[in-house]
């Protein structure tokens, strides 16, 4: 008995060594293994585990960075991104940022080497009793995760990356390779900003400059204790956790932030106490597109961005570029500020003006048949609507009357209403359009671009998108060719009908604006200022409309121009961007200078990428354009002429050439104002041509374009920060060729009555009504 009992005794004696060594190699085995398996992931040992991201992405770690669009005096006018992200420096976060994101994300961050071994352990015994305990992951594990993409598609193609259970695992094993090197290879503060720079905070601000301005309007270094933990609290959750969409998870939240950092020793208690009871309050606003200064402008100035990126080798969108403009944030202000005050004003009186009747009409103001059924074909909802019940027109007429809830726009504010897309669609077409821009017309700069009255609802660009008839602001062209052929401002012409052969066997025979010749003289400087149609159809019928048209195209018009006698009046369409282009030709003592609105383009790290030298022509020799601009004055001189409103309701002293223009039926209004350094142009009228006052009182340019550049600018000139030159037009460096004085001419010279009957004799019983 006491033999076997000491076998027992010396059998269990040996069980312990062997116990021992097997754990010993158990222990040994499973570390090499696990070596070996980290190895093998880091080396995607034979494809099973998919691509770690390369030493120089870790060297040079890229996030999508928003491009940014600056005005001229260094204002941000917007951004280009896919994810709202904009980096800042360590120097600009807050200590209580800092504080906040380690107690709660990381309490051990400044200790461990990017893998926190107890944070882990807590994971993996969560795991086996299946109870949470909070994530294992560091701060630098993040980081790797948002830096490097490690989840994505593109590294995890490997054999066994579609395993049920070991996909994680393999995901986990590179966060972790990737954040002891992020460690061996940044310092902590580098890791910190970079998490700070790259995290979502939701409400599609990424990074912690976005967040900031988006959750309170400000930037982060400004930010208090409680608004840097509401923000630390969106990051674990932020739809769930966001103070804008679920204001009470958010404040039960950010006191937990808070009571971490009492925790940790970040913050005292009794300031927690006082903290915890704090309302969240927000200045909320997500940056879209549709907000901010020249909205219109950022996306024009987007196309020719995005192609100069595809030929240059750059993302718009993700490359962080810092883009330089034309714009002056102030001058834009003021532009967008003069067209909702006058829009607002015109638009009451539009709906005044057809209330009870639907503005859209023909020649003889006649309501347009079927209108309605025409434009809503060309509408986005209409399409997807037909090719949804593949043109049953029953199903697509019911949906196209059904009324749904929708946000629309009214010169109050947006309002939440009930109304059908029909509806919809009328509503809209009642509303006036506007464009604006003004330039500088030495250096061709633009400073300020409207391109209507709500970017948001009206998507269209009045100012280079969209092309119009420019009325009686185009013969300031031919006026130009009149002067360049020996003719003068005091050369004298008679007021009367005039008629003019066309090709086809008939007379064109304009109308003046009234419907009236007087059989008055005028100058030629009188007959602009007046806009008097028959002096034009007697310059056209002698120039010929070849040589009107060679001389807008030289000037800088760029759209298809119909080279017959009515191009005098301006029934060619042109682009309002063109025609103040063109316009600069005269300020500018006959140079014209393409307008342009980029200065240059730097990347993330201020290299200049590109900086352009804008396209520059001689157009007109220095005394045409010093001429025409004595012609352009007159227009704001003696109570007579079209444009004396600047003078009278707007207050404008200085020297200031300018041109009205009203189209056929008034559905154009359009004016041109240029000074020695700024050049603007208005057009106001329907988005359809069919869409307009039924007065030329109500519609004419004077009325209802010209108030806009007026307005505009009183406010330039009463912003001494600005300082925008009122001196005069600076004179020819030679002497004039002609005397400016037509006091000081014959006062009985007139033309030569013979060669003015050539264009007379044509019988006059055509009546072509033409734009004025």
């Amino acid at each position: 008995m006491a033999t076997r009992q000491k076998k027992i005794e010396a059998s269990k004696k040996n069980a312990f060594p062997k116990l021992a060594t097997a754990l010993w190699i158990l222990f040994v085995g499973g570390f090499v293994t696990f070596i070996l398996y980290v190895y093998a992931v880091s080396i995607n040992f034979l494809n099973l585990f998919g691509e770690l991201p390369n030493l120089r992405s870790l060297e040079n770690p890229k996030s999508e960075l928003s491009s940014e669009l600056y005005s001229a005096d260094n204002e941000l006018l917007g951004k280009y991104f896919r994810e709202n992200r904009s980096p800042v420096d360590y120097e600009e976060l807050p200590e209580s940022l800092i504080h906040a994101l380690i107690a709660t994300e990381d309490a051990r961050f400044e200790s461990h080497a990017g893998i926190d071994a107890e944070a882990t352990a807590r994971v993996v015994g969560s795991v086996m009793t299946g109870q949470s305990k909070g994530g294992g992951s560091t701060l630098t594990q993040q980081v790797a995760k948002n830096l490097f993409s490690t989840r994505s598609e593109e590294l995890n193609n490997g054999l066994l990356n579609d395993v049920p259970g070991l996909r994680m695992l393999i995901l986990k094993t590179k966060e972790w390779i990737m954040a002891i090197k992020l460690e061996r290879s940044y310092t902590k503060k580098e890791i910190l900003l970079m998490y700070l720079n790259t995290v979502d905070f939701g409400s599609n601000a990424f990074g912690i400059k976005v967040a900031a301005k988006t959750f309170f309007n400000k930037k982060p270094q400004d930010l208090q204790v409680h608004e840097s933990a509401v923000l630390v609290g969106l990051l674990k959750a932020p739809t769930f956790y966001s103070p804008k969409m679920n204001p009470d998870n958010s404040k039960r939240r950010r006191n937990v932030v808070l009571s971490q950092m009492v925790k940790y020793g970040y913050l005292p208690a009794e300031e927690y106490d006082k903290l915890k009871e704090e309302a969240i309050v927000l200045d909320y606003r997500v940056e879209n597109q549709n907000q901010g200064l020249a909205p219109y402008f950022r996306t024009e100035a987007s196309k020719f961005l995005l192609r100069w990126c595809r030929e240059s080798g750059y993302d718009l969108y993700a490359d962080g570029l810092k883009i330089y403009t034309t714009i002056d944030s102030r001058m834009q202000r003021y532009a967008e500020q003069a067209v909702v005050e006058h829009m607002k004003d015109r638009q009451k009186a539009f709906f005044e003006h057809w209330k009870g009747r639907n503005p859209w009409v023909d020649r003889d103001n006649q309501e347009i048949k079927g209108y309605v059924e025409t434009a809503i074909k060309r509408t986005d909802r209409y399409r997807r609507l037909n090719a949804r019940f593949d043109g049953n027109a029953d199903s697509i007429n019911y949906y196209l009357n059904k009324k749904i809830p929708m946000t629309i726009f009214t010169w109050d504010g947006e309002k939440e209403v009930e109304m059908s897309p029909i509806d919809s669609l009328k509503y809209y077409k009642h509303f006036l359009q506007v464009g604006f821009m003004a330039m500088e017309p030495q250096t061709g700069h633009i400073k300020a671009w409207v391109g209507g009255i709500n970017y948001k609802h009206f998507k269209y660009d009045h100012v280079k998108q969209g092309a119009r008839q420019p009325g009686s602001t185009f013969k300031p062209f031919l006026y130009t060719a009149a002067i360049e052929h020996g003719y003068y401002p005091c050369y004298e012409t008679i007021d009367t009908k005039v008629c003019i052969p066309l090709a086809d066997g008939t007379m064109w025979c304009p109308n003046n604006a009234d419907n009236k010749y007087s059989g008055n003289k005028y100058t030629l400087r009188n007959a602009l200022a007046e806009s008097v149609n028959s002096i034009s159809a007697f310059l056209v019928g002698k120039l010929g409309a070849e040589t009107l048209a060679s001389t807008a195209k030289r000037m800088g018009i760029s759209t298809p121009l119909d080279a017959t006698p009515s191009l005098a009046l301006g029934v060619s369409d042109v682009t309002l961007f063109d025609m103040v282009g063109a316009y600069g030709t005269f300020a500018n003592a006959g140079t014209w200078t393409e307008p342009n609105y980029i200065t240059r383009i730097e990347d993330k790290h201020g290299n200049i990428l590109y900086e352009p030298v804008p396209n520059k022509v001689d157009a007109l020799s220095e005394e045409t354009a010093y001429l025409m601009v004595h012609m352009l004055q007159a227009a704001t001189e003696n109570g007579k002429g079209t444009a004396w409103g600047l003078r009278s309701r707007h207050g404008l002293k200085n020297e200031i050439g300018a041109k009205t223009g009203t189209t056929q039926n008034q559905s154009d209004a359009w004016f041109m104002g240029i000074t020695p350094t700024l050049v603007g142009g208005v057009w106001v009228g329907g988005d359809d041509r069919s869409i307009h006052f039924r007065t030329i009182r109500e519609g004419q340019g004077a009325k209802l374009a010209m108030p806009v550049y007026g307005a505009f600018m009183q406010k330039v000139y009463a912003d001494k920060s600005l300082d925008v030159s009122k001196d005069p037009f600076t004179k020819p460096s030679t002497p004039l060729s002609v005397e400016l004085d037509c006091s000081k001419y014959n006062s009985g010279y007139q033309v030569d009555s013979t060669r003015q009957d050539e264009f007379l004799q044509f019988p006059a019983d055509v009546d072509l009504k033409d734009v004025i």
